[in-house]
């Protein structure tokens, strides 16, 4: 099945570069990547005792090697930005759609370390104790949340019959 064609962004630098960036990642982790990369250092070692091992020689490499690694790390740092905020959309959709799951986990990204740490441990002790008493303070948390959902619905009625009168 064919999917739909994706609408193309207006050209910017930030596209160019995302999409260069992927297309290099995509290349990188093909294993004739690494093998070109293997029978250049094997051509670079090969071609030391013609160069008698000198320091031009062992520039080359070096050179080489460092501007691969400091372009690399920009583009890995891209690929993998684009692939967490992908995948905290897609989490973020899972949590919302789960009618048990915590809303208020969506926005975990803004929590300090100190209440990401309190939470950690509150999962912990969740599955620490047995079925029956992590099913019962599910069980509270969603009777907390329908309370809230009622009260929500309770002022809207009230705005909207507000808002109706006047």
């Amino acid at each position: 099945m064919a999917t739909p064609a994706q609408p193309q962004a207006p050209f910017s630098i930030s596209n160019s570069f995302s999409m260069a960036a992927q297309w290099t990642s995509c290349q990188c982790g093909r294993p004739t990547t690494f093998a070109l990369a293997c029978l250049t250092v094997a051509v670079w070692a090969a071609t030391g005792p013609m160069f008698h091992y000198s320091d031009t020689w062992q520039l080359v490499i070096n050179t080489g090697t460092t501007i691969v690694t400091f372009l690399m790390v920009f583009l890995i740092q891209n690929t993998q930005n684009r692939d967490m905020s992908v995948l905290q959309l897609k989490l973020d959709e899972l949590i919302r759609v789960s009618e048990s799951a915590r809303n208020k986990l969506l926005d975990l990204e803004n929590m300090t370390d100190e209440e990401l740490t309190h939470l950690k441990g509150s999962f912990a002790r969740l599955a620490a104790k047995p079925a029956a008493a992590a099913l019962q303070e599910m069980s509270e948390d969603l009777e907390a949340a329908s309370e809230d959902i009622q009260e929500a619905k309770e002022k809207v009625t009230a705005l909207q019959g507000a808002t109706y009168r006047s």
